[in-house]
């Protein structure tokens, strides 16, 4: 016994200190489970036993090198043997997508779409276990309070649902299933689809396709009402017009000279849209509706919802884009962006936090930088916006 205990003393002593602040974080984590009412067999078995997973916390520090371009984003998400996929299962589930349609009011093409998006219509959902993800991110500083109430709530869906922990593998950072719910999206919005009595997001497709179909009429879906289109621009557009954070009606985008992609007049509907130009001037335009936002809520990434729209396009028949994103483009790395952002600020044009991020701020400051730059003002940093960029800096 005395030689059991000398060799556990010395793990300890070895253990490394970020090991024994999981093992006191886990601690505290007991503490707020049992406070929430969770079950004891919970807080006293199943809590003590979730494991740090250190390449959960490398991927989490891991930033991309290399912002992607529209076209490389869009082009390896928008495959045509993804299309092809997705149109083929559209049919398989067509029924079942239209009861769908009828219950929440979002049409099934776009719900074909979130799952090839999401995990390659199942192919991969993950191997990671997600009780372990979420511990160790809930154990870091950086996201700390975010993550633990994600385990929580994760927790409370084992003990609610009757939940295998073993069984629940996701992506690192504790994304879920076919759809990739996050625990509290689960919570919120996970229904059973396929009526055997029981929510499995790993294991059936209906259920989450139902549970995706609710969580976006949650989010505020229109029914009837498109995600957007590709549209066709004036060669002497105003581009200082376009961006999310610019609506307006469509009728106004009719007299701007604004027409659908193969040059018909827009729809006479009275919605607002905001224009995007992703690429910039010389790339595809595109109008985006109410319901583009709504797309947003599942993922805040204007690419990714650009992806959705027109991946659910091609699912439902429609063709590529008649003014696809030019591939030429070169990818900026994020200290390229860091950089610009910086040589923004100092021409007076405030970008936001220099975080090698573009976002809509640095897109706003470019856009008002062009303008004073005699430049097209498409808020994209091409190599003229970025060599009148290096001539105005110190």
């Amino acid at each position: 016994m005395r030689k059991f205990g000398l060799v556990l003393l010395i793990c300890w002593q070895a253990l490394p200190a970020a090991g024994q602040e999981f093992e006191a974080c886990l601690g505290e984590l007991q503490i707020q489970a049992r406070d929430q009412g969770l079950a004891p067999w919970i807080v006293d078995e199943l809590i003590p036993g979730l494991e740090q997973q250190t390449r959960v916390i490398e991927l989490d520090r891991k930033q991309p090198e290399f912002a992607q371009t529209f076209a490389q984003y869009l082009n390896a998400r928008v495959t045509e043997g993804r299309v092809s996929r997705g149109r083929a299962l559209y049919q398989q589930h067509h029924d079942f997508l239209d009861t769908l349609t009828r219950q929440y009011g979002v049409p099934g093409h776009y719900l074909v779409a979130f799952w090839g998006l999401e995990t390659n219509f199942g192919s991969y959902l993950g191997s990671t276990p997600t009780l372990d993800s979420l511990a160790t991110l809930a154990c870091d500083p950086r996201r700390s309070d975010f993550f633990t109430a994600e385990l929580l709530t994760a927790l409370a869906l084992v003990e609610r649902d009757g939940l295998d922990p073993a069984r629940m593998k996701g992506s690192w950072a504790g994304a879920m299933g076919h759809t990739q719910f996050m625990p509290s999206t689960y919570r919120q919005a996970a229904v059973d689809g396929d009526g055997d009595g029981q929510i499995d997001l790993w294991g059936s497709p209906m259920d989450a396709l139902a549970s995706g179909a609710r969580f976006l009429q949650q989010l505020g879906w229109e029914r009837g009402l498109r995600w957007g289109r590709e549209v066709r621009l004036d060669s002497d557009f105003p581009f200082q017009e376009a961006g999310l954070d610019r609506p307006r009606p469509l009728a106004d985008w009719r007299t701007a000279g604004v027409r659908r992609a193969d040059g018909s007049a827009l729809p006479a509907a009275s919605i607002d849209s905001a224009l995007l130009v992703p690429a910039g001037h010389r790339g595809p335009a595109f109008l985006v509706y109410e319901n583009f936002r709504v797309i947003m809520g599942w993922n805040r990434s204007e690419f990714y919802a650009l992806s959705v729209g027109h991946l659910a396009d091609r699912i439902a028949g429609a063709g590529g884009l008649h003014s696809p994103p030019p591939t030429s483009q070169a990818a900026l790395t994020r200290q390229d962006v860091s950089n610009m952002q910086r040589a923004l600020a100092a021409a007076g044009h405030d970008p936001g936090a220099s975080d090698g991020i573009l976002g809509p701020a640095t897109r706003r400051a470019l856009r008002a930088f062009q303008m004073d730059s005699g430049l097209v003002a498409d808020g994209y940093p091409g190599p003229d916006t970025l060599a009148a960029l290096a001539g105005s800096s110190p």
